[in-house]
């Protein structure tokens, strides 16, 4: 496919050294195609909800509407062929760059619970669920996490599964899950008690002992619909388990891909606060003139620059790693620890150019913000991450 150069006019401010230019054509009308819904029809709706911590339902009626979700996996969704990860990268980052929760909403959707099925399910498992994700007539989530575990999860996960004939019942408890208030499909992950190994099982909404309770509360990614998930004796036909997961290194390959998913989301939410913060400098006027063209004001503009540009080429070959298929957990593990890292420093930075608006929700800043602690939390936290790309350029492991 060619590439053509876009004009330096049409590029995001952000995007210094044109990294969009990198997409192909017919890629790049998708990418602009996300851009216009996330700006004239999605962030109309953000602040509201954000601030009332709910979600709105009528976003999934716009990306229905937009067939935008199922466009990695071959065969399924709107657009032929499956598209580069570059691509896919990209659109997390356009995402995030309106709002951390709507970003979040679609990527557990389209990531997690989608590439959950595509990669751990067999192909009869993908005919029977992925179509209508695709089309996001059913919506999927994505339950792992546990409220007595998070980076332990590998080898403590309690929840548990015992096979009794053709059916799996399940016990135990799930917290932090993403859309599974209202998800027609969520991707449950419990440890066989026979072998000790961990499974993935698909549970309908509406199966009797699966009761997902909304998490009130929380200071950030308050559109997102999360869940403290209890599972009393939930009863799953055999055909419903993933049949390509058989232990958590199989788990492990889908977080892999997942986990760059969040880098890229990352990057989106420290572009989305720095471009927020260049306009307030250009307008906002201190002592005769825009606070833009002081020092220190363009000091801290520059610095959040350089976080952007130095993470946008980090993962752009992050992704071409991904299309060769030669990348690796550390590569993940690094980008995300790497990149969240720099976008809690932009959100920092940026806010702080705010001064005292800097905390009204009218300028949107806080939202960067706030959910940028989330993002640098979930999908492995720093440290964690860390460790995996510690032993991977040691050979030893530092794990306890």
């Amino acid at each position: 496919m060619t590439t053509t150069r876009e004009p330096v006019e049409n590029q995001l401010t952000a995007d210094f050294y044109g990294y969009e230019s990198l997409l192909p054509d017919n890629e790049r009308k998708l990418l602009l195609k996300a851009r216009d819904l996330m700006r004239d029809q999605v962030k109309p709706l953000v602040n509201e909800n954000w601030a009332r911590g709910e979600f709105p339902t009528e976003l999934i009626g716009l990306f229905r509407e937009s067939g935008l979700a199922g466009l990695p996996y071959e065969g399924y969704g709107a657009h032929r062929p499956a598209v580069s990860n570059l691509l896919s990268g990209t659109m997390a980052m356009e995402m995030a760059r309106t709002d951390a929760s709507v970003s979040t909403f679609f990527g557990v959707h389209n990531g997690l619970a989608m590439y959950s099925i595509y990669s751990g399910g067999d192909q009869e498992q993908r005919d029977r669920w992925l179509p209508a994700m695709a089309a996001m007539d059913k919506i999927g989530a994505f339950a792992m996490t546990e409220p007595l575990g998070g980076s332990d999860v590998a080898g403590g996960m309690r929840t548990t599964a015992r096979r009794e004939g053709d059916t799996w019942i399940l016990n135990g408890a799930k917290k932090w899950i993403g859309n599974a208030t209202f998800a027609d499909h969520v991707v449950v992950w419990a440890r066989d008690e026979d072998d000790n190994h961990v499974k993935g099982f698909v549970v309908e909404k509406g199966t009797p002992g699966f009761d997902p309770v909304k998490i009130e509360n929380k200071l950030a990614f308050r559109i997102v619909e999360n869940a403290e998930i209890t599972l009393a004796d939930v009863r799953v036909p055999e055909a419903d388990r993933l049949r390509n997961i058989n232990s958590f290194r199989d788990v492990a390959e889908i977080l892999r891909a997942t986990r760059a998913g969040v880098a890229w989301q990352a990057l989106g939410v420290m572009t989305g606060a720095y471009e927020l913060a260049l306009d307030y400098a250009r307008e906002r006027e201190q002592f005769g003139r825009p606070i833009g063209g002081f020092q220190l004001v363009q000091d801290l503009l520059v610095k959040s620059l350089g976080n952007i540009t130095a993470c946008w080429g980090m993962l752009v070959q992050l992704a071409r790693l991904q299309d060769a298929g030669v990348f690796r957990d550390e590569h993940s593990s690094l980008a995300k620890a790497f990149v969240t890292s720099r976008m809690r420093e932009v959100v920092g930075w940026s806010r702080e150019i705010f001064g005292g608006n800097g905390i009204l929700l009218d300028h949107d800043i806080p939202r960067f913000f706030a959910d940028a602690e989330a993002i640098y939390s979930f999908e492995g936290t720093r440290e964690m991450n860390t460790l995996i790309v510690g032993k991977s350029i040691t050979g030893r492991s530092a794990f306890v």
